[in-house]
């Protein structure tokens, strides 16, 4: 995979995830419910960033889907936060793949960012550590 595809590929996991906590937010309230706010603004604007990143490479940026399978129904607070933490752990996935993939020292230091910061977020919605965030095994 080289560097403008894992952009790709990350800009589309950023437009699954974007979908994903709206529709877990939607079962919090108060300090969950701004903590899913705050991880929905940091999801933007990693967002806006790849598709900066990839327009600056001379592509078009991948567009959403106007709808996203999810891995099971959120009926609750429970079922929300692991929908969050679900796609949190996915995102690193793909964040993992830029780091290795990345060409240049900012899309590299860009996708480190981002993985660590998922790592956090896994931390905060129910997750144990790992050793390495964003492998897949």
């Amino acid at each position: 995979m080289n560097q403008l595809d894992a952009l790709q590929a990350a800009l589309a996991g950023e437009h699954a995830a974007l979908y994903g906590i709206g529709v877990a937010g939607g079962k919090f309230n108060g300090a969950r419910y701004r903590d899913a706010n705050d991880l929905f603004g940091e999801h933007r604007d990693s967002r806006d960033q790849l598709s900066a990143l990839v327009v600056a490479a001379g592509a078009t940026p991948v567009a959403a889907e106007p709808a996203y399978d999810l891995p099971a129904a959120v009926t609750n607070v429970a079922t929300g936060a692991a929908l969050i933490l679900v796609i949190e752990r996915r995102i690193a996935a793909v964040y993992g793949d830029l780091v290795e993939a990345a060409e240049q020292a900012p899309v590299r230091a860009f996708a480190v960012e981002r993985l660590l910061a998922s790592a956090t977020a896994q931390l905060a919605w129910g997750g144990a550590p790992v050793a390495f965030p964003g492998a897949v095994s």
